[in-house]
């Protein structure tokens, strides 16, 4: 199986990086030049990876096409592609659907949109996958933990939330830096911060069958410093804007 990526950003590169981590089997993996600085990190690391003269030639020598651009990009470059017929197409678009995809594709092949995110270099996390589709989700199940969405619509609702990745680090950020203030030396206030999240994260990954309810009531004492965080962030309206923007992104999706 030879893999190709039109676009080499942050996503292309952790899908790569995880997929050379895996037991996934390959022949090769076409990059596109168009970052040419992340390109030449991958090739440098994986010798089964060529970075190829422009994205027709990675179309060309693949099986498999993953779309990692920007909805801006996609909408420029998509259209003057072409595809081979019974080619895979993985698009990581955010806001192309499928049959947008296949009116700009024009051959008959298979289209699965995908989110994954950065942690997918470390084979973590979600990564839901839509329409169903077997061998997309085998793929991804050796990289992560594959949802397989039967509504489009649906799927836009995991669109919306993967956009409060940087959300989340600014959090992480806010706190190490609100330590360092404190005097704490910057390796050991990120060290703890992230630490400290990981531990919650992963817990709550065990405890994801129980309502989440269940842990924000039992990280608690009455009067204690958790009660009176909790109480703070709710009485700023802090996750109130949470559903807020959520709102908003979900809606520029579905536009």
């Amino acid at each position: 199986m030879k893999l190709g990526f039109i676009g080499t950003g942050k996503i292309a590169s952790s899908v790569i990086n995880g997929i050379n981590n895996s037991s996934i089997n390959y022949k090769k993996i076409f990059v596109s030049p168009r970052n040419n600085k992340i390109a030449k990190k991958l090739k440098k690391k994986i010798k089964k990876l060529k970075i190829s003269k422009n994205n027709q030639e990675v179309i060309d020598k693949s099986d498999w096409v993953f779309l990692s651009v920007s909805p801006n990009v996609g909408e420029k470059i998509i259209g003057n592609l072409k595809f081979k017929s019974h080619q895979t197409i993985v698009s990581f678009i955010s806001t192309m659907t499928v049959a947008e995809l296949k009116k700009k594709i024009k051959v008959k092949v298979d289209i699965v949109r995908a989110i994954p995110l950065p942690p997918i270099s470390l084979k973590k996390g979600p990564v839901p996958i839509h329409p169903p589709n077997q061998k997309v989700k085998n793929f991804f199940n050796k990289l992560g933990t594959v949802l397989e969405i039967k509504n489009e619509k649906v799927s836009n609702n995991f669109w919306s939330t993967s956009g409060m990745m940087a959300s989340y680090y600014e959090i992480l950020n806010v706190m190490s830096r609100w330590l360092v203030k404190k005097g704490i030396k910057r390796l050991d206030a990120q060290k703890y911060i992230t630490n400290l999240f990981l531990a919650l994260s992963e817990d709550a990954v065990i405890n994801s069958k129980k309502d989440l309810k269940y842990l924000v009531k039992e990280s608690q004492t009455p009067k204690g410093l958790n009660e009176q965080g909790l109480k703070g962030m709710r009485k700023k309206s802090v996750y109130k804007s949470v559903i807020s923007i959520l709102n908003i992104i979900h809606k520029r999706l579905n536009k």
